[in-house]
């Protein structure tokens, strides 16, 4: 418990003294926010702020897993490693989209499909490298869909080789969901860092409950079958704490943006948690803010489109401007009670998920 406990405090630490000094780069190399002009009006006053906030984010938490290691004279686990593999090779998908904004000084940078094909490259790295590794029979990665644990559905039913192309699929949509979920979230200060603190503190408590009950360690039948998972949460920790130290200047009004290779790294690290704890559809309940403002982006496109075609090539918006929280914006609520009238919808989604988690556990030990 030694290793969660010094990468959270280590990564806070990082978080607030590498995000301060990130501040004072970036504002003098000039890596601004450059506002779209078809959105909230209020945002306008944003212009200019630092942004690439997930640089530091990102570089904390890896940081403070290594201090982790270090202090305890650990060695690092394959499932650990990978985690934070994802979670920079989604940033750095991120990294190319913020650095073409900035080189080109608009607020477009990577079209939709140019991230996707990111963030599939990198799937399917992660993916090679998490069904290998095997110790005591078990790789970082399953070929079973997971909800609190492994499910009965197995992606190999018809061969290893079909099902490392299913897994490589069903991987992707995880890991692309969850980036350009947390992404979506990213829309006003502070709200996707304070989400994040949750949902990654929630996996702190699915890894550690995961390591007293391992199979590696109790014989008995209700067991969790996870590789690593007291490493997985020194990784949760430490993504948990970069984000409390990031907060701390990303709070209304911000004074540095996360960017895309904060929210897609955040989301890269958060379904690299799900797929090697095996709580795969378990990260769509903990993450239900995500999902909902996301949904909320589809619903749009989709009745936009479809009214278009009914409509003579008139379209109609469902909401008054997607993601969701910009309808909220545009119908008179402040950025401030939105904020954290979101950061209550996260806690109660946490909340809920985790008492899934244990009800489960309870139900199958009795």
């Amino acid at each position: 418990m030694k290793l969660v406990v010094i990468s959270a405090l280590c990564s806070v630490v990082f978080g607030l003294i590498g995000t301060r000094w990130f501040i004072t780069l970036a504002t003098r190399k000039g890596w601004a926010q450059y506002v779209r002009d078809d959105g909230p009006v209020s945002h306008h006053t944003k212009r200019g702020t630092p942004q690439m906030g997930g640089i530091p984010i990102l570089l904390s938490a890896v940081l403070a897993y290594a201090v982790a290691h270090l202090v305890t004279w650990t060695p690092p686990t394959a499932s650990g490693l990978l985690v934070l593999f994802l979670m920079l090779g989604t940033g750095f998908v991120g990294f190319l989209d913020d650095w073409r904004k900035i080189r080109r000084e608009r607020s477009l940078g990577l079209t939709g499909r140019e991230k996707l094909i990111g963030q599939a490259l990198v799937s399917i790295v992660f993916v090679l490298l998490a069904t290998q590794f095997s110790r005591d029979g078990l790789t970082p990665a399953s070929f079973h869909i997971s909800f609190l644990r492994d499910t009965w559905v197995n992606l190999a039913f018809a061969g290893t080789g079909i099902g490392l192309v299913l897994l490589v699929l069903w991987a992707n949509v995880i890991i692309a969901g969850a980036s350009n979920g947390v992404n979506l979230t990213d829309g006003l200060d502070g709200q996707a860092a304070g989400a994040c603190v949750m949902v990654f503190g929630a996996y702190v408590l699915v890894a550690i409950w995961q390591f007293k009950q391992s199979c590696q360690t109790v014989a008995i039948a209700h067991c969790y079958a996870v590789r690593d998972p007291l490493d997985l949460a020194v990784v949760a920790a430490g993504v948990m704490g970069a984000c409390f130290g990031f907060l701390w200047w990303n709070a209304f009004p911000a004074r540095l943006f996360m960017g895309d290779v904060g929210s897609l790294g955040l989301g890269g690290a958060l379904a690299g948690l799900a797929i090697t704890t095996r709580t795969e559809l378990l990260m769509v309940i903990l993450g239900g803010l995500f999902v909902t403002v996301t949904m909320s982006s589809i619903l749009q496109t989709g009745y936009f489109k479809l009214t278009k075609r009914r409509n003579g090539g008139v379209g109609k918006r469902l909401f008054k401007m997607a993601p969701l929280h910009h309808h909220f914006e545009l119908i008179g609520w402040e950025q401030i009670t939105i904020t954290i009238r979101f950061w209550i919808v996260c806690g109660v989604c946490v909340v809920f998920g985790l008492g899934l988690f244990y009800a489960e556990w309870v139900t199958a030990a009795t």
